[in-house]
């Protein structure tokens, strides 16, 4: 009796354990080489691409802050995304239109919510300046052909630094990716595809990934076996998805490299993550 009592115990603890880990219909999966990327800082958290959202990308313990990075009218390079300062700030109008000590009138953070009101807009020295040896940095050109001379601005103020190997430089424009390449070999870029062009040929992937340290997807328009042949040739695959509420296990089953999310919260849990269902 005693034996069948132990027995019945075990199994009760055992579906106990089986409620906590799926409590809210959350899963666990187990990928401890998975790398996590803050997008635009921890955005879902902090006003994106703000100094908030990536110190809150530290806090979670992410290993990379992504940005997106503009030309100001004086030159600078500024984080936004957007090309323009009207969804995310209280001001209106184009970055390019503005000199840096213009854009610094503008709130960052009230958009996103009074807590953080009084954010202002960031510059790339600044980021590097304050997260460089804490963190990897994946840093986006958004749009580079509008901005004429971006990469060499980018290459003069990375130059400054001894070790590239924690930052990585990516777009979707293919030619300008080749141009880093080139001005700074040493420096690891990255491909972002777009959803309607994932079915990469053969002829293209050889291409990017002759100079390209990343090719990056969707995690929506890609498969398996369009990972592994980036991986066969040698570079590496970093997915995201806007709203794909799947994607940390898409990720896992695909066997990616790393995860773009807004949510960088299972890397709390290393190397055991969350994926809220």
């Amino acid at each position: 009796m005693r034996k069948q009592n132990l027995i019945w115990m075990a199994i009760i603890g055992a579906c106990l354990l089986l409620l906590v880990g799926f409590n809210g219909q959350t899963k666990r999966v187990h990928q401890p080489n998975m790398m996590s990327i803050a997008h635009r800082g921890a955005s879902g958290f902090a006003p994106e691409n703000t100094r908030s959202a990536f110190q809150k990308g530290v806090e979670l313990q992410a290993d990379y802050l992504e940005c997106d990075v503009h030309l100001s009218k004086d030159g600078e390079l500024i984080i936004m995304h957007d090309d323009n300062i009207d969804r995310t700030t209280d001001g209106n109008g184009f970055i390019k239109d503005y000199t840096l000590a213009e854009l610094r009138q503008f709130d960052a953070g009230i958009t996103f919510s009074e807590e953080f009101q009084g954010e202002s807009i960031m510059t790339l020295n600044e980021l590097l300046d304050e997260f460089f040896d804490k963190i990897g940095l994946l840093i986006e050109l958004k749009n580079p052909a509008n901005y004429p001379g971006i990469e060499e601005s980018i290459v003069s103020l990375l130059r400054n630094y001894e070790d590239l190997s924690s930052i990585i430089v990516q777009s979707f424009d293919v030619e300008s990716m080749k141009k880093m390449h080139s001005l700074l070999p040493e420096l690891e870029v990255a491909v972002l595809v777009r959803p309607a062009e994932s079915l990469l040929s053969e002829k293209k992937l050889d291409e990017l990934t002759s100079f390209a340290s990343y090719v990056n997807f969707n995690v929506s328009f890609i498969n398996k076996r369009m990972v592994n042949k980036v991986q066969q040739r040698g570079s590496k695959v970093l997915v995201w998805s806007k709203n794909d509420k799947k994607l940390v296990s898409k990720a896992h089953k695909y066997g990616v490299d790393g995860i773009i999310s807004d949510y960088p919260t299972w890397r709390i849990d290393k190397p055991i993550y969350l994926v809220q269902e």
